[in-house]
């Protein structure tokens, strides 16, 4: 009786531990089936981004779309960040930004750029000026001659830039936009540029787009596209949305004259800085389209005011279709 006794005990404990092993295969199959779901889920919005990416917007204006459509639609604009985006003067120490960044540089003119963060770890706060997810995302070309420079007061020295942006203004709504500058135009700016002595800026209308806190920065997609005799547009595209705003090629000729592209997070306008939590890392792409297949060269250099508090790393150039740099930013 004894033995059976222990028997069944042992039959008892015996089940409840298969049944146990059991739930735990059950439970791992979940995790790993939830894993994949995950990874095809995100995949598809990877597709439908470089999908609405690549789609043209139907006209002038202001466009939105979300997954899974392809289609732009034309929505009201909103005003751009009154709070401009600033020409760099020059580098005031190791971290990014003032002309301290790396920018992709091509032999031929850029028609699309696109830049994105493919890695975030570490990132847990980012402030500008005490508050909290305020930064711009800016994809810029470098400083280049244009016929507009030819009424400045001195052309020699007149020089343009375009900006393709993204700025969130917590906790009030983003904006995608496009700012041009002519750097060192003089005191009279040519009709539609605002003074900003001895320079001249102006914005096109904003795309409003919901406020993207730190967690979604990673899913943000900044893409630049100029087109002769046309529009230049900016699309910001977010996990399930993508933004689009236009502004016309003449206003500063970029087509033609963008050779380089720098890409990064910094400060939300006027010169700021967007300081990220100890032991944040970041990579950072800058991916392009000149209609050739030649890897850009890293060059060592920025173009705007603003800066974050992160330090660079170690740049890479790639060719094939989809020519590109890639570095990462820590601190």
């Amino acid at each position: 009786m004894v033995k059976q006794i222990r028997c069944a005990g042992l039959l008892r404990k015996t089940g409840l531990g298969l049944l146990a092993a059991g739930l735990s295969g059950l439970v791992g199959l979940s995790a790993v089936s939830a894993a994949g779901t995950a990874k095809t889920v995100n995949a598809r919005h990877a597709a439908w981004r470089e999908a609405i990416i690549a789609a043209a917007v139907p006209g002038k204006g202001c466009f939105t779309a979300a997954y899974p459509s392809t289609q732009w639609k034309q929505v009201a604009c909103v005003k751009a960040p009154a709070r401009p985006l600033m020409p760099a003067r020059g580098p005031s120490g190791f971290v990014v930004g003032n002309g301290n960044d790396y920018s992709a540089e091509t032999g031929t003119p850029i028609t699309t750029a696109t830049g994105s963060f493919p890695s975030i770890k570490g990132l847990k706060s980012e402030t500008d000026e005490g508050e909290s997810d305020a930064y711009s995302l800016q994809l810029n070309s470098s400083y280049y001659q244009a016929p507009v420079c030819n009424g400045a007061s001195n052309p020699s020295q007149c020089r343009a830039w375009i900006q393709y942006a993204y700025v969130n203004e917590s906790p009030s709504d983003g904006s995608a936009f496009i700012e041009v500058w002519l750097i060192n135009y003089g005191a009279s700016c040519p009709a539609g540029f605002s003074p900003f002595p001895p320079d001249c800026y102006a914005n096109s209308d904003g795309a409003d787009v919901p406020n993207q806190t730190l967690a979604q920065l990673q899913d943000i997609q900044v893409t630049g596209t100029t087109v002769s005799g046309g529009d230049d547009t900016v699309k910001v595209t977010t996990a399930t949305g993508a933004y689009a705003a236009t502004l016309p090629d003449s206003m500063i000729d970029t087509a033609g004259n963008w050779n380089t592209a720098e890409y990064n997070v910094f400060g939300d306008g006027g010169g700021s800085e967007a300081v990220f939590n100890p032991g944040t890392k970041m990579k950072v792409k800058v991916q392009l389209q000149d209609g050739s297949t030649i890897a850009p060269i890293c060059i060592t250099d920025g173009f705007t005011l603003e800066s974050n508090n992160l330090g660079l790393n170690q740049c890479k150039a790639s060719g094939g279709k989809k020519p590109s740099i890639t570095f990462s930013q820590s601190n």
